[in-house]
């Protein structure tokens, strides 16, 4: 299963949900959607505007655990 830890990186960062999607170009349901985990997918390029923007690696909000996702 994959875990999106992007809240933590916006705290770290002190940065809005509405203040990233902003910068990145993708609008708040969007982001919402990947926060949540309920994207079935993530282009790279929105990927890599996240952490250009968050100063951040992939690493630091997308983990893999064991098991399954809850549907």
């Amino acid at each position: 299963m994959i875990t999106v830890n992007l809240d933590v990186m916006l705290a770290r960062r002190k940065m809005s949900s509405g203040e990233l999607a902003e910068k990145i170009g993708i609008t708040q349901a969007n982001l919402s959607i990947l926060k949540t985990g309920k994207a079935k997918a993530v282009r790279f390029s929105t990927l890599e505007a996240i952490c250009k923007t968050l100063r951040c690696q992939p690493g630091d909000i997308l983990e893999y655990t064991e098991g399954e996702q809850n549907e």
